[in-house]
């Protein structure tokens, strides 16, 4: 038996067997986006580093994810990344260890873990690095790990209101039912998910271009259990001006909510 056996064997006896993990401590932030959307702004700032008052949204999720227990942060950078390296250095200030992954080409919001897998938990947090939200990062954490599940996604419910009476008719033109200005609710995806990292890793091939849909797809045609995680919380994604119009008043009018302060 190694050495570094014999003292784990004689640890647990000694105290017991470890205690599971019951939270998530490591997040991967996709932060390599050139933000097209939000052109002209994310030609001198990645989106990442856009404003809100008086910090970039990237510091703000970092701050919250720190709250919820987060150590340990990997960036994945590309467009304009000098600049996001050099706003967070190493992460010491924010209390978080961060490091970062750049690539030669885009990967897509999924392809980029496959340059950092070997570095990664059994189990870690993925968000897109544009995201204004209070969800309670702990919480979908602890419901993943307690499922046991290999990806749990982050939901939103979103309302779309039609500002136009909605007909419906039948083969012969007779109407079937008129409803003024219908509303209908759906749930997307908040950018936010939890993975486990042996379930992604037969899911993806370094260095080819993989989108977060395609992967969970993978997951599940391979007989994953993904699981959805619906939190009733704010959330935003800052991809257009109008967009970022209104995180920015959503930030100032709930400053401390934000920031889990």
């Amino acid at each position: 038996m190694k050495l570094h056996e014999q003292l784990h064997t004689g640890l647990a006896s000694s105290f017991g067997a470890a205690a599971p993990v019951t939270n998530v401590r490591q997040a991967v932030i996709m932060a390599g986006g050139k933000g097209t959307r939000l052109h002209p702004y994310s030609a001198l700032f990645p989106k990442p580093l856009m404003p809100l008052g008086d910090m970039p949204v990237l510091e703000l999720l970092l701050r919250r994810m720190k709250k919820a227990g987060v150590e340990d942060v990997i960036l994945a950078i590309n467009h304009l990344g000098g600049l996001i390296k050099t706003f967070f250095g190493d992460g010491s200030q924010l209390g978080l260890r961060i490091r970062y992954s750049g690539e030669d080409q885009p990967l897509g919001t999924a392809g980029a873990l496959g340059n950092v897998l070997d570095l990664l938990d059994e189990n870690f947090l993925v968000s897109n690095g544009d995201l204004l939200t209070t969800i309670d990062f702990d919480a979908m954490g602890q419901q993943h790990i307690a499922t046991g599940c290999d990806a749990s996604i982050g939901v939103f419910q979103r309302e779309n209101k039609i500002d136009f009476g909605l007909i419906e008719f039948d083969s012969q033109m007779r109407l079937c039912a008129y409803r003024e200005k219908p509303t209908s609710t759906y749930f997307v995806s908040m950018g936010l998910y939890v993975l486990r990292r042996e379930a992604v890793r037969s899911c993806i091939t370094q260095g080819e271009y993989l989108d977060m849909p395609s992967l969970l797809l993978k997951i599940q045609h391979a007989h994953g259990d993904v699981r959805c995680y619906h939190d009733d919380c704010m959330w935003l994604d800052i991809g257009r001006p109008d967009d970022f119009a209104l995180a920015q008043s959503m930030f100032e009018k709930n400053r401390e909510l934000f920031l889990g302060a």
